[in-house]
């Protein structure tokens, strides 16, 4: 059972989401947050394919890592950040269709280390969604004095 120390954590994520640049640049929007998952979907355009018309695999690997990053987000108390540590994407099949899908979810909750997984669905035009990757990612939270500027020594 995921529990959250952040009862406001929509609003925190909503908050951050909108410090999130590289997301915006590349048009992807949360759809759900909830404790321990978020979802969201990115319109495919020219812009995100590579030489073959694929979606590109850094893309792809972006939108799982935002998902699962902020997925543990909705678990830590407001005045902690989330950073990934390790992320791992399995490429399934090639993204073709209209828009990608990601999913993301908090499968182990810890207080310094969350453990996430993903998956990015694309979807034709006749809404039919394929598994394009699934994804793994550990997420550290960092206190809030982990954050500050260090003197030199």
């Amino acid at each position: 059972m995921m529990q959250t120390y952040n009862p406001q954590y929509r609003d925190t994520v909503k908050e951050k989401l909108q410090r999130q640049f590289y997301m915006h640049l590349l048009g992807f929007e949360i759809d759900t947050i909830e404790i321990g998952r978020v979802e969201g979907t990115l319109a495919l355009e020219e812009k995100h394919k590579q030489h073959k018309g694929y979606a590109h695999g850094g893309v792809t690997a972006t939108l799982a890592d935002i998902v699962m990053g902020f997925a543990a987000v909705t678990l830590v108390p407001a005045d902690h950040h989330v950073v990934t540590v390790d992320l791992r994407v399995s490429y399934l099949n090639p993204g073709l269709g209209t828009k990608l899908i990601a999913k993301g979810w908090v499968i182990k909750q810890g207080r310094k280390l969350n453990f996430c997984e993903a998956e990015i669905f694309s979807e034709g035009e006749q809404g039919q969604q394929v598994l394009i990757a699934k994804a793994s990612a550990t997420m550290a939270t960092l206190h809030p004095e982990d954050t500050k500027p260090q003197n030199p020594a």
